[in-house]
């Protein structure tokens, strides 16, 4: 996807710290280790310093069903500027850092870092093979890190990678969010993590300070996503955390009018912008390796014809969705997906019978 690498920085966001907030470098290069980050209080012990807080967004990203695990951090004195709800900002010095494995094994670990220019540093670090050290990789990334089976192979992002999934819309952070972090989780998510200690979801956030001017509304009422059963909400929700950071309304996309990012500031009634933007919505331009009878993004009731789902399941380099990231297909999440548009109707008309999970996990009043 030639776009990938042309996608442009962000533009710097304005941002006024609290009293007492340490002053920040406007710009610095990436420490060469991990153990420089930050990260830990006790790197040969692999111990978290403790004002690293872990969360988990309730729509994790796929990698080829690796283990993450996720670190966030603000200076002191400092907060999230929560008023624009789709789009947090948050202050010089704001830390992340995400750590991928698999067969029990550490293989990377990204970091980001908001620097005093409004701009993030983007920086990731190889684990060796005994985990005793985690070196900076080279902004062209680091091919075949680690071996996944039958020719396959994880790669280490380059820069470029990096910035083409994070930058081009309203917030680069992805994960971290009203949506993903808010309490009202939904049950069926898949891959779904049990929230770590200290339970860092919307009211943690509030309560202790670290975010701030976030709707009154967004904290009585949870956010979720609205849907017609519990099918519904979790093939949105997988969407939007695997799709939406590239197909949304404010991403470098959106002249595709393809919105699969739930945004909060969804009109009540409307339909949702997947739906609207997706069901029975001719594709603009034929893929290579697409079917000849696949015209819609969605066709509901007939999901091997439906141009979303023949993505998802190639991993052919002209037709796969998503174009980075994996090399193997969430079988977990076609499955979804096909059921979903299975069952679904055309918008205005009834819905077919839910099959869906039990009437435990059904929404209601939706």
């Amino acid at each position: 996807m030639k776009w990938l690498a042309g996608v442009a920085a962000v533009a710097v966001v304005l941002w006024a710290g609290a009293a007492g907030a340490r002053k920040v470098s406007r710009t610095h290069a990436a420490p060469q280790l991990l153990s420089e980050t930050g990260l830990y209080s006790d790197f040969h012990q692999h111990v978290v310093a403790p004002e690293n807080l872990q969360y988990s967004p309730q729509y994790p990203l796929w990698t080829d069903a690796a283990a993450k695990r996720r670190w966030f951090r603000l200076p002191p004195g400092t907060f999230i500027d929560g008023s624009k709800p789709d789009a947090w900002v948050f202050p010089a010095g704001t830390k992340f850092w995400k750590e991928f494995s698999f067969g029990g094994r550490r293989i990377e670990t990204r970091y980001l870092e908001r620097q005093g220019d409004g701009t993030w540093l983007y920086a990731t670090y190889a684990w060796n093979a005994d985990e005793t050290e985690a070196v900076l990789v080279s902004d062209k990334g680091q091919p075949r890190a680690y071996p996944l089976g039958a020719g396959q192979a994880h790669s280490i992002p380059s820069l470029n990678d990096c910035k083409a999934c994070h930058q081009g819309r309203s917030a680069e952070v992805l994960g971290f969010s009203a949506l993903q972090l808010s309490p009202d989780r939904d049950p069926n998510a898949l891959h779904g993590e049990p929230m770590p200690a200290p339970g860092v979801e919307l009211s943690y956030l509030v309560k202790n300070k670290l975010l701030r001017g976030l709707p009154k509304a967004l904290l009585d009422t949870p956010p979720r996503i609205a849907a017609a059963n519990p099918t519904e909400r979790t093939a949105l929700g997988y969407l939007h955390g695997n799709c939406g950071h590239c197909h949304s309304d404010d991403s470098q996309l959106k002249n595709l009018e393809f919105a699969l990012r739930h945004a909060l500031t969804h009109e009540p009634g409307t339909l949702e912008r997947a739906i609207a933007t997706a069901v029975l919505h001719p594709v603009k331009a034929r893929a290579s390796g697409q079917t000849q009878d696949a015209v819609f993004r969605i066709e509901p009731g007939h999901p091997e014809r439906s141009v979303v789902l023949q993505r998802m399941s190639s991993r052919y380099v002209a037709l796969q969705m998503p174009p980075l990231g994996t090399v193997i297909v969430d079988n977990e999440a076609t499955t979804l997906i096909s059921r979903w548009i299975a069952e679904s109707a055309a918008p205005g008309t009834a819905p077919a019978p839910s099959q869906g999970p039990s009437s435990a996990h059904r929404d209601e009043g939706q």
